[in-house]
């Protein structure tokens, strides 16, 4: 009996901190979305954010940004654990050091990328003085919507792929190395090894990787704010811009309900499609 029911006094704090600090504040937001402050039921609150002129614009800049980062950092994190995997000297010094950016705020981040990138920073100083350009360059100016976007995308590589490559990590390190061994005895080459082994046996640390990482790219905005203030609207800025700006907290919370939806969505689908083979038959 005692057996029987200790799984669900495990699983209780959990729950029990699910319940207070994701249904509770997910009920207040979509509440708060559709109802006035008498009460009353309305959707007038999302008709006023979907017919606000900003509002396909900083959708569309959210899921591009999205759409360019997530892949190019998994990419590279796999690519660096894989490295990182195979190092028998050094390997703590090397993940130390791509790890670093991990302990850097997001805002930090961005403010590290305009000190290069500013029209007096690093980048323009380094081209002038070595003669590649007669003055400094407007790297970030509001006619430069596509270098911003650029900027951004750089920051975001740089700051965020740490995220992933720790899990992805700890993923191949629990893969046995009898399987490795194995191949190699049956003369599996190094991208057989990788496409046969590494990946499958990683689907369940990919498929958290990358639904952390596709959740956070929604939420982009210190590092948006930092190197394009208002010039690349994003749906995070727009939380912020409405909630502490403008003082229309229903609107907010109709845009952070929409970001709160589409990372559910996103969730799902990322699970759907690295559904392990266990998983599948469920």
């Amino acid at each position: 009996m005692q057996n029987k029911w200790l799984p669900y006094f495990l699983l209780l704090p959990a729950t029990l901190f699910l319940l207070l600090f994701f249904l509770y504040p997910f009920g207040m937001v979509a509440y708060q979305a559709f109802a006035t402050d008498e009460g009353v039921l309305t959707t007038k609150y999302i008709t006023k954010m979907t017919s606000h002129w900003k509002f396909k614009t900083a959708l569309s800049n959210t899921m591009w940004l999205a759409l360019a980062v997530v892949p190019i950092q998994m990419v590279l994190a796999l690519y660096m654990a894989t490295i990182v995997s195979k190092l028998k000297k050094g390997r703590d010094l090397i993940l130390y050091i791509w790890t670093i950016p991990l302990g850097i705020s997001d805002l930090a981040a961005g403010l590290i990328w305009l000190a290069i990138l500013d029209q007096t920073g690093f980048l323009n100083s380094l081209l002038v003085g070595l003669g590649i350009t007669d003055q400094p360059t407007t790297f970030l100016g509001y006619q430069n919507k596509g270098t911003i976007f650029i900027a951004v995308m750089l920051a975001e590589v740089w700051r965020a792929t740490a995220i992933i490559l720790v899990i992805l990590v700890a993923g191949i390190g629990l893969i046995p190395k009898e399987y490795y061994e194995a191949a190699e005895v049956f003369g599996a080459g190094g991208w057989k090894r990788f496409t046969k082994i590494t990946l499958p046996l990683l689907k369940p640390s990919l498929q958290t990787a990358l639904m952390l990482r596709v959740i956070l790219a929604f939420e982009v905005f210190a590092v948006v704010a930092a190197l394009g203030g208002t010039n690349l609207p994003v749906l995070m800025g727009e939380v912020y811009n409405r909630q502490f700006v403008l003082q229309d907290s229903h609107v907010a919370a109709a845009f952070a309900l929409l970001i709160l939806l589409i990372s559910i969505a996103f969730t799902l689908l990322i699970m759907w499609l690295l559904r392990t083979p266990k998983e599948a038959r469920l």
